[in-house]
C-alpha cells in the first residue's frame, strides 16, 4: 500500500502557511507565531489563539485534496470536539484573498483556505509533555478515567451499518491495512517478525470475532474519540480535557469503547507508565459487573500499537531531516515490537489478599496490580468499594452498621466472586482484596480459580494490633468504614486455619511489596 501523500493542484498552501506564520496576519497584539507540523495538518499558535489548517494531502485513510473537503472537515472537527472541549473549539475561519492579491484571516475576499479556530492553551499542559516531565499524578489519572468514562457513556450508540469501525469485519479490515503497511517497509519491519505478527493477530482475531460482533449488538460501539493518546489530552483549569478527536474517517471513531480506551492504555504502557495505565483501567471499570469484553483487550492494545507504528513510518517517509527521520523509524519499530508482546499475554491468575482491617490489603494490591497478568495489569476487586456500589453511594460515604450484617457480607462476597469469575473467564488476571476472615470465604475464592482454570495464590497479611489501629484511625478519603472498634471485634473473632501465605506488614510498603513479589515468583 502506498502511504506517500498525494497533493492537489489547487491554491498554493505554501503561500498560506507563510502568511499564517507571520505575526502580521493576526494584528499588533501578536509578536510571535509558533508552528506545529504533523503529517496531515499545520497548527499556528498566535497570541491567545490557535489556527489549524488541513494539508492538501491524501492517504488511504483521509482525503484533504480539495478546498471543499478541507472546509467540510474543519467544520466537522469543531462539531466533534465540542462534545468534550467546547471551551477550546471556537469555530472555523477562512483565509481569503483580496482583489489586490493579498491574504487575510477572515477577510471579505475569496476563500483560498479554511482553518479551525481554537483557544490556545499552554503546551506544557499536554499530557504527553507532562508524562515526559514526570508531572502526571494518580489524582490526575483518576480524573482522566472518569472523564473518558463519562464521555463514552454520553456518546452516541451505533448499531448495524452505522458502527462502521466496530465489529469483526471492521476490526479485521484495520488489521489487514496495518499489516499491508508493514509489508511495504521491510527495512523497518522485518519479514520474519511480520510473519509472526500476522499469525498471532490472525489467531487473536479469530478468538474474538464473535465477541466483537456481539458487543456492537450490545451497544458498545459508539461515536468515540478515535485517537485517544496522551498528546490529545490536556489540562484546562485543573481538569483533563479530551481534544483533537477523529473527524476525517468515521471508521476510526465509530468504534468499540474498549478499543478507544485501549489507545490511552497502550500509550501509557509504551511510555513505561504501566502503573498509571493500570489505574486508569481499574478506575474506568469501577462498578462494572460484566468483564467479558476484556477478552478482546490484547487485540485492541496490539492494534493500537500497530496504528502508532504505521503513523510513525508515514511521518518518517515525509520527514526531510535525517536525524528526525531515524528517530521516527526507531519509534515505529518499537511500536511494532509491542504489537507482538500484547498478543502473548500470560495465563490468567487469581491473587487474593486477605487480612484484618488495617493490615494493608489495598496498599499492597495497588502495588501489585500493574505486575500481575496481561497489560495493563490485573483487575482489582475490592470488597469495600463493591459494598458501596451495592448500596449506591460514593466510595467515601460512610455506611451504617446495618450494611455490615452477615447477610450483606454474603452479598458482597457473592458479587466479588461473580465479577472475578467473569474477568478470569475472559482471560484477565484478578486481585481480590477483602478481609476473607471466614474459612468458607477463602475456600470459595480458591474454588473460583479452579473453576476458571486460573492459577491461585492467597496472601494473608498480618501486623501488630497497634499498627493496624493506627492505620485505621488515620485513614482519610478511603472506601473503608472500618474503625478501631471494628478491628477490635475482628481480633476477637476466629479465622480458622489459614493456608494462604502469611506476610507481615509491620514494615514499609516497599518491603512488603518486595516480599510479596518474592512469594509470587516462587
Amino acid at each position: 500500500m502506498n502511504e506517500t501523500p498525494r497533493k492537489n493542484h489547487g491554491p498554493n498552501q505554501e503561500e498560506v502557511t507563510a502568511f499564517l506564520s507571520s505575526p502580521d496576519a493576526y494584528g499588533p497584539e501578536v509578536v510571535r507565531v509558533e508552528r506545529i507540523d504533523t503529517h496531515a495538518a499545520v497548527v499556528f499558535l498566535a497570541g491567545d489563539a490557535a489556527y489549524k489548517i488541513k494539508r492538501a494531502v491524501r492517504f488511504p485513510f483521509l482525503d484533504f485534496t480539495t478546498l471543499a473537503r478541507r472546509r467540510r472537515f474543519c467544520e466537522r472537527e469543531v462539531v466533534i470536539n465540542r462534545r468534550t472541549a467546547p471551551e477550546l473549539y471556537l469555530g472555523t475561519v477562512a483565509i481569503t484573498r483580496a482583489s489586490d492579491g493579498t491574504l487575510a484571516l477572515g477577510g471579505e475576499g475569496e476563500a483560498v483556505e479554511w482553518a479551525v479556530h481554537m483557544r490556545r492553551f499552554d503546551q506544557a499542559a499536554l499530557f504527553d509533555r507532562m508524562a515526559q516531565e514526570g508531572r502526571l499524578t494518580p489524582g490526575l489519572m483518576a480524573a482522566t478515567a472518569d472523564a473518558i468514562r463519562a464521555f463514552h457513556e454520553s456518546a452516541e450508540r451505533l448499531f448495524g451499518a452505522d458502527a462502521v469501525g466496530g465489529g469483526a469485519k471492521a476490526v479485521g479490515r484495520v488489521i489487514e491495512e496495518n499489516l499491508d503497511t508493514f509489508a511495504a517497509h521491510p527495512d523497518v519491519f522485518p519479514s520474519a517478525g511480520l510473519r509472526r505478527l500476522r499469525e498471532a493477530m490472525g489467531a487473536a482475531f479469530d478468538g474474538v470475532r464473535d465477541l466483537l460482533d456481539a458487543r456492537v449488538v450490545a451497544g458498545f460501539a459508539r461515536h468515540c474519540h478515535g485517537d485517544l493518546h496522551l498528546r490529545n489530552l490536556c489540562l484546562i483549569e485543573g481538569r483533563p480535557v479530551l481534544f483533537d478527536a477523529i473527524e476525517f474517517n468515521e471508521a476510526f471513531a465509530a468504534i468499540d469503547v474498549l478499543d478507544d480506551l485501549a489507545f490511552l492504555l497502550m500509550d501509557l504502557d509504551h511510555r513505561r507508565l504501566r502503573p498509571f495505565a493500570a489505574q486508569v483501567f481499574n478506575r474506568y471499570f469501577s462498578g462494572e459487573a460484566d468483564f467479558s469484553g476484556l477478552r478482546a483487550l490484547p487485540l485492541f492494545l496490539s492494534s493500537r500499537a500497530a496504528v502508532r507504528a504505521k503513523v510513525g513510518i508515514i511521518a518518517a517517509a515525509n520527514q526531510q531531516a535525517p536525524e528526525a527521520k531515524a528517530l521516527l523509524r526507531a519509534e515505529a519499530a518499537a511500536y511494532f515490537a509491542a504489537t507482538l508482546d500484547y498478543l502473548a499475554p500470560p495465563p490468567a491468575r487469581l491473587v487474593c489478599i486477605g487480612g484484618l482491617s488495617g493490615s494493608g490489603k489495598t496498599s499492597l494490591a495497588r502495588e501489585l496490580v500493574p505486575e500481575i497478568g496481561a497489560a495493563p495489569g490485573a483487575l482489582h476487586l475490592r470488597s469495600d468499594v463493591v459494598r458501596k456500589e451495592l448500596f449506591g453511594v460514593a466510595e467515601t460515604e460512610t455506611l451504617p452498621s446495618s450494611a455490615y450484617r452477615m447477610d450483606v457480607n454474603a452479598k458482597v462476597y457473592d458479587a466479588l466472586e461473580r465479577r472475578g469469575k467473569c474477568a478470569l473467564a475472559a482471560g484477565h488476571s484478578v486481585i481480590l482484596d477483602a478481609v476473607s476472615a471466614r474459612p468458607e470465604e477463602r475456600d470459595a475464592f480458591e474454588s473460583l480459580a479452579g473453576a476458571c482454570g486460573a492459577a491461585f495464590f492467597g496472601i494473608w497479611l498480618e501486623a501488630a494490633p497497634e499498627t493496624m489501629r493506627e492505620r485505621v484511625d488515620t485513614r482519610v478519603g478511603d472506601a473503608s468504614d472500618a474503625t478501631a472498634s471494628v478491628l477490635d471485634r475482628q481480633l476477637l473473632g476466629e479465622t480458622g486455619p489459614i493456608a494462604w501465605h502469611r506476610l507481615s506488614t509491620d514494615r514499609s510498603l516497599g518491603d512488603v511489596a518486595e516480599a510479596a513479589r518474592a512469594l509470587l515468583a516462587g
